[in-house]
């Protein structure tokens, strides 16, 4: 098994308004952070009911035109979930970033609670054994939403490797998408990077 990563970003350098809308998300739709849906659900032992009715989150504001969230329960596939459900709480783009085993990097843009672009990046052979289809393949929507000019967007999208499309993107956004939550203990860069939010 490879690496795998999952992290959410916002097109945003307004850093309030997007606390604001992850704090809404955790309180409004939390079960698409892993919180249970039933407050009333019986809970065995302290440290389960304290993460029930708590929100961590590690946010940063990456750059200038990206705010950036690491979540514990984001993995490919459930941080597509948040992505779309904080889209319909946010006027801004929101970007959902899953990497699997070093086979599979799905990008994902998601406004006004619809997903408007999405792209797989993987191997023809990894992606027939998958099944994977994009939801929306909509290419001028993605270049105009993460801000790449045409020439080096085409050369992006061409690509078939996950890591050195997920370099690349990095490269042309202007951040490093190679984080995740469970990392966090681990690399100085990004405990420098991310603050520590809690939402009840």
């Amino acid at each position: 098994m490879g690496r795998s990563f999952a992290n959410l970003h916002i097109k945003s350098n307004h850093l309030e308004k997007t606390i604001e809308a992850l704090k809404a998300l955790s309180e409004g739709s939390g079960e698409v952070l892993g919180k249970s849906s039933n407050p009333n659900q019986a809970v065995s032992d302290d440290a389960q009911s304290e993460q029930t009715q708590e929100t961590v989150m590690y946010i940063s504001s990456s750059n200038e035109n990206w705010i950036s969230v690491l979540h514990d329960y984001f993995v490919w596939g459930t941080v597509k979930k948040a992505g779309k459900a904080l889209s319909r709480l946010i006027e801004e783009p929101v970007m959902t970033v899953g990497f699997i085993n070093d086979e599979i990097f799905e990008l994902s843009i998601f406004e006004k609670g619809d997903i408007q672009a999405e792209r797989i990046f993987c191997d023809p052979l990894v992606r027939d054994e998958y099944g994977l289809q994009e939801q929306r393949l909509q290419d001028d929507y993605l270049r105009e939403a993460l801000d790449i000019r045409e020439e080096a967007f085409d050369d992006f999208i061409r690509m078939t490797s996950p890591a050195q499309a997920v370099d690349k993107l990095s490269e042309l956004v202007g951040m490093s998408l190679w984080s995740d939550f469970e990392w966090l203990p681990y690399e100085e860069e990004l405990k420098d990077r991310f603050k520590k939010y809690q939402f009840a």
